[in-house]
């Protein structure tokens, strides 16, 4: 059996931590929008982008009651992850009271390729290592590194794709020397006018680049968690609405079948722009698919279980109840989801795609 790079004594709570996470009926909170991301958010409500808004709208989904029943891990911002509630409890601590698993972004954002139709490239590996020792310190115990594929006729290029695929490897190797189980996340954008069968076709071309280069780099795939999206048109294809959440269901699958090994414990998938409701419909659709799935299919959401909360909190403390309650409402349809559980008609059918997405 080939040497793991992940050392010996953090392999089983690397392993551990992944499987928590990928329980049964839960999934990730992914809160780990960047200032100027959550900003954008709070521009909407108009709410005020400081420092002391953005810590009391994250005290607000984190103290949520019973969040711990259907949200098994929230990523982080580095900010958030340092701060604490108006009482005083650090956030992470909160967290871990609760059964959720505290996470963190580490990516520094993406560049463009140089040659390329502005394909990009994710930064962030240099001093990954000190800080994924510094976040495991304050209690982090899983990592996510968001890398970029577009798809249009001659994209993504070979060089796209490999870039990518070994930035990924790299990053996931040094979480997991320093106890972090990495969150490997390539999101294939729904931007443009591609078909469900090209974005087949790309998503099996990525995917399998990723699954060898991690194979290359030794990753311990027992500790390893996969953030794809999902198969869908492109969002300016005729087909992107009529694509029924059976059709997509099936088509993921097949490609993840053919893709990932059995020995990942989980596959979180990004909502990626699709509304609250279609999220969780596509996501229960590939839990009720009659089909042999080695792993766990969950959620790791952003704006599929934030969007309906931050409108019912419009920044007022008055509102903070309400808002929890809608935000419980989408983690439990979630949890539902990831059962094949779901009976749907729980949230609003509204759009939530922004073209070329950054956090």
């Amino acid at each position: 059996m080939a040497q793991s790079a992940a050392p010996q004594h953090f392999r089983e709570e690397l392993a551990k931590n992944a499987a928590a996470i990928a329980a049964a009926g839960k999934g990730i909170l992914a809160a780990d929008e960047s200032t100027g991301t959550i900003g954008n958010r709070f521009t909407k409500i108009k709410v005020e982008n400081n420092e002391e808004n953005r810590r009391a709208y994250r005290e607000l989904l984190f103290t949520t009651p019973d969040m711990g029943k259907y949200i098994s891990g929230v990523i982080l911002y580095e900010e958030t992850l340092r701060q604490k509630t108006i009482d005083g409890t650090p956030f992470v601590e909160l967290l871990k009271k609760n059964g959720v698993i505290p996470g963190i972004k580490v990516d520094k954002g993406t560049v463009n390729i140089p040659g390329t139709e502005q394909e990009t490239a994710t930064q962030g590996l240099d001093g990954l290592a000190q800080r994924c020792a510094e976040y495991y310190k304050e209690g982090a115990r899983f990592a996510k590194w968001r890398a970029v594929l577009k798809i249009t006729d001659t994209c993504p290029t070979e060089v796209a794709i490999e870039e990518n695929a070994h930035s990924l490897a790299r990053y996931a190797a040094i979480c997991q020397e320093n106890g972090l189980v990495p969150i490997v996340e390539p999101e294939i954008l729904m931007d443009g006018t591609h078909s469900l069968a090209r974005c087949a076709f790309v998503t099996e071309q990525v995917l399998g680049a990723v699954f060898k280069a991690l194979n290359l780099h030794r990753v311990f795939l027992e500790g390893t968690l996969l953030k794809p999206s999902m198969v869908t048109p492109g969002h300016s294809h005729p087909d992107f609405k009529s694509t029924t959440a059976e059709q997509i269901a099936v088509a993921t699958v097949t490609v993840l079948r053919r893709t990932v090994p059995p020995a990942v414990p989980g596959i979180m998938f990004l909502s990626g722009g699709h509304g609250e409701e279609d999220a969780t419909l596509f996501l229960n659709a590939m839990n009720a698919l009659k089909a042999h799935r080695p792993w766990s299919l969950s959620f790791s959401y952003g704006r599929a279980l934030q969007a309906s909360c931050l409108e019912a909190w419009q920044g007022k403390k008055e509102n903070v109840k309400s808002a929890q309650e809608v935000f419980f409402k989408r983690a439990k349809a979630n949890g539902e989801a990831q059962l094949g559980k779901y009976s749907g008609g729980t949230a609003p059918t509204k759009d939530l795609y922004e073209e070329g997405y950054k956090y």
